[in-house]
């Protein structure tokens, strides 16, 4: 592919509105009474980065596996966010913990991956993005900031710092280590002691450490954020008299390994919390995004205030409202691929076409393990996906909810005959009595999993294996990842796709 397609295609990533869309019935964050309700962001977006620019907050988060990556967000009021673009292409690895800086404005993501770190630069949030610079130093969870003597630094995990050139692009000298973390009482039930997450933020002569501890996943209690401060960002250190600042306490808790905090402040003076969290009962959905108010105390340090709930509503921030809504639903009827989208591991776009009569995808591989999949982020508890798809001789196509290459469940359809995956692996194979022109469904009801197909959208036959993917998440499989949907493309051909749909299904205790 020469350079110009390169670049053209991707422009069109980073100027891509959301594509067009159904009401999908999402039980969003803003409940327009002045209050807000977390999640802020339902459904895999860990490890939050944010910044705040004037009145304008932008966001990113870890995309692991899924390409392209670093997908920016845009807020006034840290509430509702609306995506702008992805910040990476190139496939360099499972991207983690990034942080999103602006600096002498120019806007930074640092971010580990495939064993290193990495930046990519842009001028504006909206891109373009810069390719990747290897920066060739290890650990994870990088935390960027400006020291007294105006140099520029970054916190790693385990306690580890290292200085960065003035431009940013690369390090200077090895890493040391710095700080040796809170020590948190050893009866508690964590994953493991797991320095990670470093975040600073300076106020009133003071470098504060924001950290993670605990393990991200494991038991109900792992996670927490905890803080310490320094007059330099090398040392020496205290740590907090409120620690842990976040952190779950009892597996009774709706909201369990809660940590990875990034602090912020809004229009108004008033500081804010963002991190992450499982849901209890579903861990299928990753790791959400939740926010919680922050208060400085009269000793300069700062924690939650006594009596707020994650789990009940809470007062929103200043600031306008954007719109926010990242639609799910997809016609395929656009001349290029909506943000929602994310190949599985490796950016194909190249195997895409957009043509009037759908979405053409070329088949790779011979079963959703290796056929890269195209993915979506569900938000929701139960739902319901459709799709309209087209196979050509030789293919086989179909709509999967997918955690891993060896963990999916769904239906696909060939020539000679209808699919039922379960467990990642074919199922149940049945005659196609329907054709090469089909109509899927996947119902999702809090991990009851039904497969439908039809010919004509209408009238539908229901394969007789249901599935219980309850346990399709890390605490069983690894690999820090969630329970996605979207459509894939296996044998040889295409297959083509048109009216993919989300639709939220209500469920106890949702309006």
């Amino acid at each position: 592919m020469n350079t110009p397609t390169i670049l053209a295609i991707f422009l069109t990533i980073c100027l891509a509105g959301a594509a067009e869309s159904s009401a999908e019935n999402h039980h969003g964050p803003d409940r327009g009474d002045g209050r807000y309700e977390n999640p802020v962001m339902g459904g895999d977006y860990p490890d939050p980065s944010v910044v705040r620019v004037g009145e304008d907050f932008y966001l990113t988060h870890s995309s692991f596996e899924y390409y392209p990556g670093l997908l920016v967000w845009h807020s006034r009021d840290l509430v509702n966010w609306r995506p702008l673009c992805h910040a990476l292409t190139d496939s360099v690895g499972s991207v983690w913990a990034p942080e999103l800086v602006h600096h002498r404005n120019r806007y930074y993501i640092y971010f580990p991956a495939g064993g290193t770190n990495w930046v990519v630069t842009a001028d504006r949030p909206e891109g373009p993005w810069s390719k990747p610079v290897d920066l060739k130093v290890r650990g994870i969870d990088p935390g960027h900031v400006v020291g007294p003597d105006g140099k520029r630094y970054l916190h790693l995990s385990d306690g580890f710092f290292v200085t960065l050139a003035d431009d940013g692009l690369s390090v200077i000298g090895e890493p040391k280590r710095v700080y040796h973390g809170w020590r948190f009482p050893e009866e508690w039930n964590v994953e493991c002691f797991c320095l990670e997450s470093p975040k600073l933020t300076v106020r009133n002569g003071y470098y504060y450490l924001t950290v993670a501890q605990g393990g991200t996943a494991g038991p109900a209690t792992s996670h927490m954020v905890a803080s310490s401060r320094a007059k330099t960002p090398w040392g020496p250190w205290e740590h907090s008299p409120y620690n842990p600042i976040v952190h779950t306490r009892s597996k009774e808790e709706r909201w369990w390994s809660r940590g990875h905090g990034t602090l912020v402040d809004d229009a108004a003076g008033n500081w804010w919390i963002l991190y992450h969290a499982y849901e209890k009962g579903f861990h299928t959905l990753g790791r959400q995004m939740l926010m919680e108010p922050i208060e400085w105390t009269s000793d300069g340090w700062f924690r939650v205030p006594e009596g707020t709930d994650p789990a009940r509503p809470i007062r929103k921030p200043a600031g306008d409202v954007v719109p926010s809504v990242l639609p799910l639903s997809d016609t395929f009827s656009g001349s290029r691929l909506g943000l929602q989208w994310q190949f599985f591991r490796e950016y194909e776009p190249e195997r895409l076409a957009f043509t009037p009569n759908g979405l053409v995808m070329r088949a790779e591989g011979k079963t959703p393990t290796d056929s890269t999949p195209l993915l979506c982020t569900p938000p929701d508890h139960a739902y319901e996906i459709t799709v309209e798809a087209e196979i050509s001789p030789g293919a086989v196509g179909g709509l999967l909810l997918f955690y891993s290459p060896e963990t999916y469940c769904g239906v696909g359809v060939e020539k000679d005959g209808v699919i039922t995956y379960m467990r990642g692996r074919p199922y149940v194979r049945e005659a196609n009595t329907v054709g090469t022109r089909v109509f899927l469904k996947v119902v999702n009801d809090s991990h009851e999993v039904s497969v439908y197909f039809s010919p004509d959208g209408r009238k539908w036959k229901k394969s007789d294996r249901s599935i219980d993917s309850s346990g399709y998440h890390h605490n069983t499989f690894g690999g820090f990842l969630s329970l996605r949907a979207g459509v894939f493309a296996g044998g040889e051909g295409t297959v083509t796709f048109r009216n993919f749909t989300f639709r939220a299904l209500p469920t106890p205790g949702q309006e």
